[in-house]
């Protein structure tokens, strides 16, 4: 895959000093807030307060933005008030203009780039956070999507991360029942690692090898020669956004949610790999209800221990085994847990696996509203402020925002599954060993380390 070292843009101190001003000054000032709230006893409103971070996280776009739309996501990271507020935030930036594309190509290409294509759409067929893509022709005649990383992207990461954690040290303070600092580590290190089209380009790689056998997901092939490190040419795929299909018949929606079921759990529980971001724009829908997979910059590699702690999991609040479930938690990175701890714990742990716990087809959220989440996720921040707080483990970041985000899917399209069939079925012959053995010929094949 070419890519040219001299041409790498360093993160600079100039670009990450203005974005220090920049963010600063938003994430300071609402900061101070909590922190005015926390010494000096001045009330705040939380709905009020969490509405102006979402406008003020939403006026900056880039990373900051995206990193804000992750901890929406992830129930134990914030209280509800803010994650209702910052799950609205759209994932999307202004485009680049036609002669920042021309001088980014040439700076990835070479300067005679556009004879390498037959066409290149200038305009952004999307634009999002970290970068934009564009509709192209190869040579050949196959349609392309060229994803295009923004101009000193690398620098607005660096300033928006250094703000993160002093917006963390600030709240941790002023609401101790979640320690952040495990999540911090998490997202800036998936963060950092989205950066690396070159990686991205082996995560592709490793779903090809996961999925070789679902024909119901659809994964695109990479053009390494029209490749670097920060740009990314890829197959294009055709399909409609799954909100599209929200009035289809039942029977149609079915068929989706079952694809998209397999195509995030598949990899997980035959090889320990999660697709860490299932929002609406990282999937597409083909008019035979099969599935395109179209973002790989945030994958997930969890040890095997972590995989059979989950499965002991649902064991153990399936037979109401204790001991089962501290193991499990233990498994998954957890430390100092308390009797109260567990007991919490297994409040959210209940929730989640709920859909997994009866033989028979039901919508994955009887109230079929994601409020009903939100009230469980409030009422355990709640217990767990009062019995001393948590350090969530960085691997359950991840896992826990998969599960949360494809039951929004699932709700969206108001499926009816026995996911207690589609669970058992794939963790009926699991083992460590074959797991670790699998795992490791597949990052070796997709060139990635273990």
């Amino acid at each position: 895959m070419a890519d040219r070292p001299d041409r790498r843009e360093a993160a600079s101190i100039t670009g990450r000093m203005r974005r220090y001003a920049q963010v600063g000054t938003t994430v300071g000032g609402l900061a101070a807030r909590l922190a005015g709230q926390r010494y000096l006893g001045v009330a705040i409103d939380k709905d009020r307060h969490a509405g102006d971070l979402r406008a003020a996280l939403g006026g900056l776009k880039g990373p900051l933005m995206k990193v804000a739309q992750m901890l929406s996501t992830i129930p134990e990271a914030l209280p509800p008030e803010y994650a209702t507020e910052l799950a609205q935030l759209q994932s999307s930036a202004p485009p680049m203009g036609k002669p920042f594309v021309r001088r980014r190509m040439a700076s990835e290409l070479g300067p005679g780039w556009q004879g390498r294509f037959k066409t290149f759409d200038l305009d952004a067929a999307h634009a999002a956070s970290l970068g934009q893509v564009h509709r192209a022709t190869g040579p050949d005649g196959d349609l392309l999507a060229c994803k295009l990383q923004y101009p000193n992207i690398e620098s607005a990461v660096e300033a928006d991360l250094q703000q993160l954690k002093v917006f963390f040290a600030v709240y941790r303070r002023y609401d101790p029942s979640i320690n952040p600092d495990k999540i911090y580590d998490e997202l800036a290190e998936r963060l950092r690692e989205e950066l690396d089209y070159t990686r991205e380009a082996k995560h592709i790689r490793l779903y090809e090898h996961m999925l070789a056998a679902e024909d119901a997901v659809h994964v695109p092939s990479v053009v390494p020669d029209l490749s670097t490190r920060r740009l990314l040419t890829m197959g294009w795929l055709d399909g409609k956004p799954l909100l599209s299909m929200v009035q289809a018949p039942v029977e149609v929606r079915n068929a989706i949610a079952l694809n998209m079921f397999r195509a995030w759990y598949v990899p997980f529980y035959n090889y320990g790999v999660i697709h860490g971001d299932p929002h609406l724009g990282n999937y597409s829908i083909r008019p035979d209800n099969t599935v395109n997979l179209l973002d790989f910059g945030c994958i997930r590699v969890f040890p095997p221990v972590f995989v059979n702690g989950v499965i002991e999991l649902y064991h153990a609040l399936r037979t109401g085994d204790r001991d089962l479930a501290i193991a499990a938690y233990e498994g998954w990175g957890f430390e100092g847990l308390t009797s109260d701890l567990v007991d919490v714990l297994n409040e959210w742990a209940s929730f989640v696996y709920a859909p997994l716990m009866e033989d028979r087809s039901r919508l994955i959220q009887e109230t079929n509203s994601g409020a009903y989440g939100r009230e469980v996720a409030g009422k355990v921040h709640a217990k767990l402020r009062e019995k001393g707080g948590v350090t969530p483990p960085r691997e359950f970041v991840f896992m826990d925002r998969a599960a949360i985000g494809l039951g929004s899917v699932f709700l969206h399209l108001k499926a009816e599954i026995n996911w207690h069939q589609l669970f058992t079925e794939l963790i009926r012959d699991f083992d460590v060993a074959t797991l670790e053995a699998r795992q490791g010929k597949a990052l070796k094949a997709a060139g990635l380390s273990a």
